[in-house]
């Protein structure tokens, strides 16, 4: 059976995957199941079009912060191109802005997470004179909900939709390169189903072609969405941190996969819940939103400034060495962050989305930027894997980032000149990951400076200012991901690091 040429076309999510679009979160939280995934991607998804409509809203206020060229060539303050759900109930979306709607042609109470009538009254459809544009019978778009907006100050991208791993996800991009390539991807959509209103459309979006964004609406954009997230209602009840009282009531799991607007937290249940969290972890989860939320606007900003021509070569390495520094310490607070979620959690039994994982690719794709941070440490790093490496059960989707952390954990404290060597060996019926260091000289104390425990989760280095998890979350970690974790001293040679791995 031959392939229609819609099956062809990407879907916005697909778009915003390949382009390594911004998310809140560096992956999936620690209780990654499809229910889960898909109530903190809905979650999301309404800040972000709280925020999206606020930042219209200011433009649609004041007509003098377009730029003078488009106050002389429209009335229009931009385009709204959106799937089933549009984001403004305002009249003033008719009057200033430009919507159309991609539609399947069925009704939004037939549509998968359609507008519910509990949802906020900033986020309906009404749009008595904007255009539809109908998408063919099986269009893989119709999965997404999207909204792409075109102003004379920004443009951006959000969708809710489906990630590499397969997971519900939202993701969002100011990228040019990548809202042109969304564009291209609707063009072609319309040009199948309304060719119409195809010159007619093009005219439009040549008034607002895609521009980088100042960084300052990155920012404000950024604090919205993170000032916007719903309440949070957890799937499993909070559980203290060892040495404090426990409460072990059952859960029973989530039976729909669609997602739905959560009801209304009870107060007091809430209350207890906050009583019962430590008052360090809500410290810790409010300081990793803070920390990541300004190091992603800035990878942002680097990432669109680096896709200009003709930049000097010393400008072009500043920028990447911002780049990596700062996408290191966002997946170290990501990390953390999940480890926080782990120790807080009810459920100990499976709490992740353990399958069928190829540590070869994880360790393969990784070995590269291992190799770059021990060189820049003044270490050699040498990994060594077997000819063959059978697969393993483990969550694909953090194993790599869990393994990354720790050998950033284990590098760190070693003084330059050490050798590391990662060694993989099969082990009976597990797979076992070696981590060991030479020192350059046998009378230097590997971890010359002891690492000093801050609250219950965290260990700080006082000689680099590194944060690390402690080896008791770092051990539930590791058995998280269906793993073992086992550290062995050595005199004068520091630690040794084996971790265990059941096969498939």
């Amino acid at each position: 059976m031959q392939a229609r040429p819609i099956e062809f076309l990407p879907t916005v999510s697909e778009i915003l995957t390949q382009v390594g679009a911004d998310r809140i979160l560096a992956s999936h939280p620690v209780s990654t199941t499809p229910p889960v995934a898909a109530r903190e991607a809905e979650r999301q998804w309404q800040a972000g079009l709280s925020a999206l409509t606020s930042l219209l809203h200011r433009i649609a206020r004041d007509p003098e912060a377009m730029q003078p060229e488009y106050r002389q060539s429209t009335r229009s303050c931009g385009i709204i191109l959106c799937g089933p759900q549009a984001i403004w109930s305002q009249t003033e979306s008719n009057e200033h802005f430009i919507t159309r709607l991609f539609s399947s042609g069925r009704s939004l109470a037939q549509l998968p997470g359609g507008i519910s009538p509990d949802a906020p009254k900033t986020i309906e459809l009404a749009m008595p004179d904007s255009g539809t544009i109908p998408l063919l019978g099986g269009d893989p778009l119709t999965g997404d909900r999207f909204c792409v907006v075109l102003t004379s100050e920004f443009s951006i991208a959000l969708v809710l939709g489906i990630d590499r791993h397969g997971m519900p996800a939202f993701q969002f991009s100011f990228d040019p390169q990548a809202i042109a390539t969304v564009w291209a991807s609707l063009r072609s959509r319309v040009l199948l189903t309304h060719a119409a209103q195809l010159d007619a459309l093009d005219a439009l979006v040549c008034q607002f072609t895609p521009v980088a964004p100042h960084y300052k609406t990155v920012m404000r954009f950024s604090q919205l969405l993170l000032q916007s997230l719903p309440e949070a209602v957890p799937a499993e009840t909070v559980r203290p941190l060892p040495g404090q009282s426990t409460a072990n009531p059952s859960r029973r799991p989530a039976k729909t996969e669609t997602p739905t607007p959560a009801p209304a937290p009870d107060p007091a249940k809430m209350c207890d819940d906050r009583e019962e969290t430590p008052p360090d972890v809500e410290l810790l989860q409010a300081l990793a939103h803070e920390v990541r939320t300004p190091l992603s606007t800035i990878r942002t900003f680097t990432r669109l400034l680096l896709k200009r021509r003709n930049l000097d070569p010393d400008a072009v390495k500043w920028l990447e060495t911002i780049d990596r520094e700062c996408s290191e310490q966002i997946d170290r607070f990501g990390l953390i962050f999940r480890a926080v979620e782990l120790e807080t959690s009810s459920v100990k039994k499976s709490p992740l989305h353990l399958t069928r994982t190829s540590l070869e690719q994880a360790i393969s794709h990784c070995i590269p930027r291992w190799q770059k941070q021990a060189c820049r440490r003044g270490l050699k790093l040498e990994v060594s894997l077997p000819q063959t490496m059978p697969q393993v059960v483990s969550d694909p989707t953090m194993i790599d980032q869990v393994l990354s952390g720790a050998i950033d954990n284990f590098t760190s404290g070693l003084p330059a000149g050490s050798h590391v060597t990662v060694k993989v060996l099969l082990a009976g019926h597990q797979l076992k990951l070696q981590l060991k260091s030479e020192p350059p000289n046998p009378e230097i104390s590997v971890h010359s400076s002891p690492l000093k425990s801050i609250g219950q989760l965290l260990m700080f280095q006082p000689e680099t200012g590194n944060l690390s998890l402690n080896l008791t979350v770092t051990k539930n970690l590791f058995q998280a991901l269906g793993g073992k974790l086992v550290v062995r001293n050595r005199p004068h040679q520091g630690e040794e690091l084996t971790i265990f791995f059941p096969l498939e």
